[in-house]
């Protein structure tokens, strides 16, 4: 069987790991894989001159989205792949990689993995987190600050300067190309139960 390939996007602190996570434990959780774009960003090596309060890391750009479409052709053809490894805190990807196998099921997560075409056709199905703007602030906020070492100030200043433009410009288009959208992220039990049985007619066939 070719894997079956499903992408979760929705704004930052959506709730998109959440959902994610709810879809793997009601299926076989050895036999899935989960690519969060955030570990595709690039290193800061890559942006010469520039330190990171200079980039805009909700922008496409700051993202390796051609490595990530390769990856999952690799796994779609059943090979291993080398996932990169970054790190929030240096703004820089390690040295060290992680060995990942092929499974039956490939969950791609991320704010901007419907931007590119290419990416979007891989999945199979598309689904989009959505959740009221403020509760997705407050969520970053505890997240960065506590998880990502990040201020208060550079907190909120990220988000006015760059990721709310970037979520009007991008994320919230992107979700016209979605065929669920989930309200309420992980809390919407009913929806997530709706994907679920999608997903395992889909992987009997």
């Amino acid at each position: 069987m070719i894997p079956l390939v499903i992408g979760i996007a929705g704004g930052s602190a959506s709730g998109k790991t959440s959902v994610t996570q709810k879809i793997v434990e009601r299926i076989d959780g050895q036999n899935v894989v989960i690519l969060s774009h955030d570990s595709y960003y690039r290193d800061l090596s890559q942006f010469p001159g520039r330190g990171p309060s200079e980039i805009n890391f909700d922008h496409p750009d700051a993202l390796d989205t051609f490595l990530l479409v390769q990856h999952i052709k690799q796994l779609k053809e059943k090979k291993p792949i080398e996932r990169p490894v970054y790190d929030f805190q240096a703004y820089l990807r390690k040295s060290e990689s992680v060995t990942v196998y092929p499974r039956d099921l490939i969950i791609v997560e991320g704010i901007l993995v419907f931007v590119e075409k290419e990416l979007r056709d891989l999945m199979d199905i598309k689904i989009f987190v959505d959740i009221d703007a403020d509760e997705r602030l407050l969520r970053r906020l505890r997240r960065d600050i506590t998880e990502r070492g990040r201020s208060l100030d550079s907190v909120i200043t990220q988000y006015d300067t760059q990721v709310k433009p970037m979520h009007l410009e991008f994320v919230e288009p992107s979700k016209r190309w979605a065929d669920i959208i989930v309200p309420k992220g992980g809390e919407n039990e009913v929806a997530i139960d709706m994907v679920v049985t999608k997903i395992l007619s889909l992987m009997k066939k």
